[in-house]
């Protein structure tokens, strides 16, 4: 008879960024919760990330690398925060009602205490709690250990206001981490840039993709948009 996994089961706040991904690998290493499943914000339309701009094939198959179920949960362009929550409460019941005992949601957040302050309120509403593993490590360290554990991961998208547009497209390495400007957060967490992990700890098979063409949405976000590309045999 095969036993159970170990640990409490959780599910996992997932963008597709690096954070996401180094909170993952905490959780997973400390081994008091099993991850059953990865949670992901998609904008309807545009068929990708909210925020992140990468394409659901390319999460899809990240996903499949990770060996995680995925629970899409859909969203409208512009939507409220009344529609995210109203989502986002819908998928946590039904998780619940399939993992007997599931409490838990894993988020990446590093240091914005007003944004983990909400998720707390939201989760309470439904009887869960949130898990931060990551929670003020110092985000220099934080980027630098990204790298020395081969993360491979690509800035998708970069608020201009904050960090020049060049940037959008670079890998995430120790020469972008060298290149940062000062006042720019080495892991993004004011919102200067987003990531999308495709190769890594946990990453089965790399996340094959081309860099496609660069975009501005609202005059300030600058997308590299990424194409899924077939898994060369």
């Amino acid at each position: 008879m095969s036993r159970a996994p170990a640990g409490r089961p959780a599910l996992v706040a997932w963008s597709g960024g690096k954070d996401s991904a180094l909170a993952l690998r905490e959780v997973r290493r400390a081994g008091t919760h099993r991850v059953v499943a990865l949670l992901t914000t998609v904008t309807a339309e545009y068929d990708r990330i909210s925020m992140h701009g990468v394409r659901r094939a390319l999460l899809r198959r990240q996903a499949e690398s990770l060996g995680l179920p995925l629970d899409e949960i859909v969203i409208s362009p512009g939507g409220s925060n009344d529609e995210y929550e109203s989502h986002m409460r819908a998928a946590l019941d039904r998780w619940r009602l399939r993992i007997p005992g599931l409490d838990t949601v894993v988020f990446g957040d590093l240091f914005l205490a007003d944004i983990r302050a909400y998720r707390e309120r939201m989760l309470e509403r439904v009887g869960m709690q949130g898990l931060f593993p990551l929670w003020l490590r110092d985000t220099g360290v934080l980027a630098r250990q990204c790298v020395r554990l081969g993360y491979r991961a690509v800035l998708v998208c970069v608020d201009s206001t904050q960090l020049g547009a060049e940037f959008a497209g670079r890998e995430y390495d120790a020469a972008l981490l060298r290149d940062l400007p000062s006042g720019v957060d080495p892991c993004g967490e004011n919102g200067e840039f987003h990531t999308f992990v495709y190769a890594g700890p946990g990453l089965r098979r790399r996340v094959a993709h081309t860099r496609g063409p660069v975009i501005v949405r609202e005059n300030r976000f600058v997308y590299c948009d990424l194409v899924d590309a077939p898994t060369s045999t």
